[in-house]
């Protein structure tokens, strides 16, 4: 089983900001999501942005990847134009 991590103050503010709790990745449907390298800055460590489904909803994902744990960076809905390139790709 896959674990997850994700620091309790960032996940408040991702609530606050986009209204999605963190615990909602455990319900992330990866076996029919797309992946992206996250690229838009230098992070010091590599990062996935990956657009999957939740439920009936579409959600973006931002992830990076630990020895034995997936760890949640931001989680949120996913817009328009997200909703577009996963169909599209």
């Amino acid at each position: 089983m896959t674990r997850f991590e994700w620091d309790p103050e960032k996940a408040k503010r991702n609530l606050s900001k986009h209204g999605v709790r963190f615990s909602l990745v455990l319900e992330f449907q990866f076996e029919t999501c797309k992946e992206w390298l996250d690229d838009r800055d230098d992070y010091g460590e590599e990062r996935i942005r990956a657009i999957g489904l939740i439920g009936t909803g579409l959600y973006v994902l931002i992830y990076a990847m630990r020895k034995d744990s997936i760890r949640v960076i931001s989680l949120r809905r996913a817009t328009r134009k997200e909703a577009n390139e996963y169909v599209s790709s």
